[in-house]
């Protein structure tokens, strides 16, 4: 890995203490059934090794950007749609993090009202969804879901969303990645960046990835190691354009520990600034580096 590249994060968070890291997934709580989900502070715990875990917090915000300095992010996409810490963060350091925010399309125009105002009021950069953590759920190419595409198509901002069997246990039909298929076909202005890795499909992603112009892959939720195999030989042959570096901090990854692990994953040399910031720009329209 090039030393001194500018990072673009795809995937970041607002740290909590663990204290209150149960209200920050009670979105899952009508869905998880084992007892073992149901007691569990991150509802994929079991999958990760070394969850960032905190006591007190004096100032989030200025936590994470330290954690942005320490590792030379240079900026962060965060997720604000119910975090007030997020907002914050969007306004006092604009530089460092640009705003995405939730979309449920259970609730109808009401989101995507909410999302364009996101857009206006915080200069949101894209909508994030999550199929199968959805109450009920929403699969990927269920009607609900088309006025908040041609939403993002009107708003030109991508929509990132969560494809493959989830880590929550829950169903994973919702995710399944042959769906986003007929989206591309019926959208095709609409840019979709995949999140938390199309496994087992990462194969078929790959074949979607080279169909479909404005389609996307993030890394996020998988520990560089664990980079599946097929999206790394995308990137180094036909999809150096299409992979996007994103991390899962602190939702379930350390960034020690991705950037202890980053630079032996096997990119051609080419590949590495596209997929640290060129690409992120690019799809999120952020400007130049």
């Amino acid at each position: 890995m090039p030393e001194g590249l500018p990072i673009v994060d795809a995937f970041m968070g607002i740290p909590v203490p663990e204290s209150a890291a149960v209200k920050k997934y009670a979105f899952l709580q009508r869905q998880l059934r084992d007892e073992g989900s149901k007691s569990m502070a991150f509802p994929a715990e079991y999958m990760f090794k070394g969850v960032p875990k905190y006591g007190e917090i004096d100032d989030p915000v200025e936590l994470l950007v330290s954690e942005l300095d320490r590792f030379g992010i240079s900026q962060s996409l965060l997720n604000v749609g119910s975090s007030e810490d997020g907002r914050r963060a969007v306004r006092d350091h604009p530089d460092r993090f640009f705003a995405g925010w939730d979309v449920d399309p259970n609730r109808g125009m009401e989101t995507v009202r909410d999302l364009e105002a996101g857009v206006r009021e915080l200069g949101v950069k894209a909508a994030i969804a999550f199929p199968a953590g959805l109450y009920p759920q929403v699969p990927i190419i269920d009607k609900k879901w088309y006025p908040i595409y041609a939403k993002c198509v009107e708003l030109d901002i991508p929509i990132c969303m969560c494809a493959g069997v989830p880590g929550p246990r829950v169903p994973f039909a919702p995710q399944d990645v042959a769906l986003i298929d007929e989206v591309c076909w019926y959208f095709p202005e609409l840019r979709l960046v995949t999140r938390h890795g199309c496994e087992p499909w990462t194969d078929l992603a790959a074949k979607l990835l080279l169909k479909w112009p404005n389609l996307y892959y993030s890394t996020s939720a998988f520990a560089p190691k664990h980079y599946p195999p097929a999206i790394v030989d995308f990137a180094n042959t036909r999809g150096a354009d299409k992979v996007i570096y994103a991390g899962y901090y602190p939702a379930g990854l350390t960034l020690d520990r991705i950037f202890s692990e980053l630079g032996d994953v096997p990119f051609r040399d080419h590949v590495w600034p596209k997929f640290l910031h060129e690409n992120a720009r690019r799809v999120f329209k952020l400007g130049d580096a």
